[in-house]
């Protein structure tokens, strides 16, 4: 099953268990948020289109993460008028993942938010603590200390021999 949402100017085609970044919206990772503007339905060769949106359907979904794009660089010229304008700009993002599209007014099931660790990402974790356990009690070695090279003496500079300054040609007289 598929759905067809509108949030921040745009359109987005998610499914469950899709991670999308849209533009901010309020919420801390780990928050169920709930996005009511659904354009359309799709499941296998039937689908729904609302006008403008499906009534009572609604997707649910988790906030992953709040963070920043990547920079973009504003540059205003004009030319032969020494004008010239830099400016950047980062859009605020939030990472959602979806947990589940609902249909007929339901609302989302709160075990849907969190799926279920896997035995792998458990082994990970504490494989992590052990290691950073044992960088905390391992003193860090120091490098030994260079010893200073020998100064170098700086190149004597040449000067140029200074010119007379030209002369002046005398003024006619008439």
């Amino acid at each position: 099953m598929f759905a067809v949402i509108r949030t921040g100017g745009k359109q987005y085609r998610v499914s469950p268990n899709d991670v999308i970044e849209i533009e901010k919206i309020a919420g801390n990772p780990g928050d169920m948020v709930e996005l009511s503007e659904v354009l359309l339905l799709g499941d296998g060769g039937a689908a729904t289109t609302g006008s403008p949106t499906v009534s009572g359907a609604m997707v649910a979904a988790e906030v992953v993460e709040q963070k920043r794009g990547d920079k973009i660089i504003v540059f205003k010229k004009k030319r032969r008028k020494g004008y010239r304008r830099t400016k950047g700009h980062r859009q605020e993002l939030t990472a959602l993942r979806i947990t589940e599209i609902l249909t007929g007014g339901k609302k989302p099931s709160k075990a849907a938010a969190k799926p279920a660790p896997t035995k792998a990402k458990a082994a990970e974790k504490a494989e992590a603590k052990a290691d950073e356990a044992a960088a905390k009690e391992a003193p860090a070695k120091k490098a030994p200390a260079k010893k200073a090279a020998p100064a170098k003496k700086a190149p004597v500079k040449k000067t140029a021999a200074k010119k007379a300054p030209a002369k002046k040609a005398p003024a006619k007289k008439s």
